[in-house]
């Protein structure tokens, strides 16, 4: 296997690679610390769901990506979002026209408070620590950020591209995933990202910016049955 093809099975790479501390293994799946981010992801299908059980017991719901599972009758598939996993292979040239900060525990509050608006059920209490996250300041308001997410030894994917609602169209999203696009380059590793398909605006976006669409993956979200 090349390096590139871990990217088909992005959270299974991550939590065997750099995300490995904070991997919950469960028989032939592994799942993310639900602290971080409630994903999970498997090698081989399991047959029975017990993995998918057991890790329902610690979160309402939660996310595999990839291959549709199988789930058992304690469990429901609430919904699949078809996404693209776009790749961008060389820094983004940008001219910076806002500060862009780098957002400290001391930000956190105002990081979440922007999160929730926008972006909250893929989000944690500690889903910005998985890497590192930037924002924009207007009047002392968090107004836009962007962050990493999953990461392995050689990818780090491109998350929380968020911009409040009250401040969008000003370029704030475009600065800053060039920002951090370039950021990971500087550590040696390729950027990635995931988009829904149907996020035409977004995934302008990021092909001006000159990412390419690898694949199409699913994401799955699985909760508890009523």
């Amino acid at each position: 296997m090349n390096e590139e093809q871990k990217l088909d099975n992005p959270v299974w790479y991550s939590l065997t690679e750099h995300h490995k501390k904070l991997a919950m293994v469960y028989n032939n799946s592994h799942f993310y610390n639900p602290n971080y981010c409630a994903f999970g992801a498997f090698n081989e299908i399991p047959d029975d769901g017990e993995d998918l059980v057991a890790y329902a017991k610690l979160v309402p719901s939660f996310f595999i990506f990839g291959e549709k599972p199988s789930v058992p009758a304690s469990l429901k598939l609430k919904d699949e979002l078809l996404c693209l996993q776009m790749i961008v292979r060389h820094k983004i040239v940008i001219t910076y026209t806002d500060e862009i900060v780098k957002l400290e525990e001391s930000h956190r509050e105002a990081l979440l408070g922007l999160v929730k608006i926008v972006y909250p059920e893929y989000f944690k209490s500690k889903t910005a620590d998985l890497g590192n996250y930037h924002g924009i300041f207007k009047d002392n308001q968090l107004v836009a950020i962007t962050g990493e997410r999953m990461q392995m030894d050689a990818f780090t994917e491109v998350s929380a591209v968020i911009t409040h609602p009250e401040h969008t169209g000003k370029g704030y999203a475009k600065q800053l995933v060039a920002y951090t696009v370039n950021a990971i380059f500087e550590q040696n590793k390729t950027p990635f990202l995931h988009v829904a398909k149907t996020n035409i605006g977004a995934v302008k976006l990021y092909e001006k910016l000159g990412f390419i669409t690898r694949i199409k993956m699913s994401i799955w979200q699985i909760t508890k049955e009523n």
